[in-house]
């Protein structure tokens, strides 16, 4: 197996990790990334078949299950009831219940939510360059997900401040400074949802939020903790990725003089420059992979953002084509942990750009636009432009 070195904080890496996943595929289907310590899957056809394969999954076996500092203890403690870390029977009860929410009637429902907040927002844009992710891109997700789940959107500002200090647990650049953000913020999110739970129990609305509690006390297993967490995920989940995706989206409809916004458009976006580019996975059992032998208690990292430039399955993958034709990229995963907010994220980001294409014809960037140190995430710091 191919071996590399890549520091994932390198400037040159951050702006552009794409030469590097070029460089690892050329090995094989796997290489083994240094820094990491793990195998890494870059081919879009292994990747695509281990984030469906069972004999893998995001729940750590007992025996090898890490331990943790008492400094972060707390913010685990609210990991370890998220679906995005379980697997069967528990995530399969979790992520159906939140499944009764995101139907597609639901979601379709809030098509016009969405565009009635697009052009509150669009005339709200100042004269002169602005950044689109504050005045735009990180309003539209966060404003969506606590209407479909019923917390008070007038604390937009606090989810965002939370979700940005957990989240970055997960990045490359942690540090004991990140830790201590993230406990704090954790904190104060458990506390703010608990209190809106206890709201939505005495005034019950037509939202998530009381649809889970309903199953709660329809006996359905549901505990307060997984409650609790199930909202943190939904609240973080639901606009971490959908704001990179619109600041990367509009970035490469601006630099290749796409006009034309549709769901074509809205795929090759995620293809292109997806928000998150590593999802890892434990082996549950001794088995061969792609030609690579792993043990029990193994990991191996799938990496979402090489899969969707892979030029087997997209030719010239790094030119921007709407109209392309292929296999279904991989920006939202695969298998039993497929984004359950893929479609309601579709639907903000086709809403989103073609309101912002019709308003906003003469869009044009001012300043060159760069991207944040937050690998694995993979987003811009601002996106200046001129409306």
């Amino acid at each position: 197996m191919l071996r590399l070195s890549q520091q994932p904080t390198d400037p040159a890496f951050v702006q552009d990790p794409y030469p590097f996943y070029d460089r690892a595929r050329e090995g094989a289907d796997l290489f083994f990334w240094e820094e990491y310590g793990m195998p890494c899957a870059t081919s879009h056809r292994a990747v695509a078949s281990l984030l469906r394969d069972r004999r893998l999954g995001r729940e750590a076996p007992p025996e090898v299950a890490p331990g943790w500092p008492d400094h972060v203890q707390p913010f685990y403690d609210v990991e370890a009831h998220s679906m995005l870390e379980l697997e069967p029977p528990r995530h399969t009860r979790l992520r159906g219940l939140v499944l009764r929410a995101f139907t597609s009637r639901r979601i379709a429902a809030m098509g016009p939510e969405i565009e009635a907040l697009c052009d509150r927002l669009i005339d709200a844009f100042p004269a002169g360059p602005f950044d689109l992710l504050d005045a735009y891109g990180r309003v539209i997700p966060v404003v969506v997900i606590a209407r479909l789940l019923g917390v008070p959107e007038d604390r937009a500002h606090d989810l965002l401040g939370w979700s940005n200090a957990m989240v970055a647990m997960y990045q490359a650049r942690r540090t004991r400074e990140v830790e201590d953000a993230a406990v704090a913020a954790t904190l104060a999110f458990r506390a703010f949802v608990e209190e809106t739970i206890a709201a939505r129990r005495s005034t019950p609305g037509d939202d998530l939020l009381t649809h889970l509690i309903a199953a709660e006390e329809a006996g359905e297993k549901l505990s307060t903790d997984e409650l609790v967490t199930t909202c943190i995920l939904l609240l973080n989940a639901g606009h971490e990725a959908t704001v990179h995706t619109v600041g990367n989206g509009v970035k490469a409809l601006l630099e290749h003089g796409v006009r034309t916004i549709d769901e074509g458009t809205v795929e090759e976006v995620l293809r292109f420059d997806p928000p998150l580019h590593m999802f890892t996975r434990w082996v549950y059992e001794e088995v061969e992979l792609f030609g690579n032998p792993f043990r029990r208690g193994d990991q191996v990292a799938l990496l979402l953002g090489a899969a969707n430039r892979d030029p087997v399955a997209y030719p010239e993958p790094g030119r921007f084509d709407p109209s392309r034709q292929g296999p279904a990229n991989v920006a939202f995963g695969g298998g039993i942990h497929f984004c359950v907010g893929a479609p309601l994220a579709r639907l903000e980001l086709l809403i989103g750009l073609r309101k912002l294409w019709e308003r906003c014809p003469g869009l044009r960037l001012t300043d060159v636009p760069r991207y944040g140190d937050v690998y694995h995430f993979h987003g811009l710091e601002r996106l200046m432009v001129e409306a």
